[in-house]
């Protein structure tokens, strides 16, 4: 059964980071390229991080030098550290896998990643 489930997210403040967590269940995981993905409110889901079953990452341009995606495989865990946060990088965090989103496959819950004032 397609289990993903994210943690990590909360409250923070402009300039803070933040480690989110994804545990995938093995058939996800396994020899697959993930990745995070972001939605804010009103907004597409977009894909801000990848990385291949190798390691070798991938991130967007608007995340670029303040994001680091990395895994354990041994965990079937991919996370997302998140530094020097922007008021724009609130969103509800995913992961998934590429290739499971493009055949339009299940989400988890997602964490949600919020500024306070």
């Amino acid at each position: 059964q397609v289990q993903l489930v994210e943690s990590g997210g909360g409250l923070v403040q402009p300039g803070g980071s933040l480690r989110l967590s994804c545990a995938a269940s093995e058939s996800i995981f396994k020899a697959r390229t993930m990745g995070w993905y972001r939605q804010a409110p009103g907004k597409q889901r977009e894909l801000v991080a990848s990385i291949t079953k190798d390691g070798s990452a991938n991130v967007a341009d608007s995340v670029k030098g303040r994001f680091t995606i990395s895994r354990d495989n041994a965990k079937n865990t991919v996370y997302l550290q998140m530094n020097s946060l922007k008021p724009k990088d609130t969103s509800v965090y995913y992961c998934n896998a590429p290739t499971i989103v493009f055949v339009g496959g299940s989400w988890g819950q997602g964490t949600q990643v919020t500024f306070s004032s």
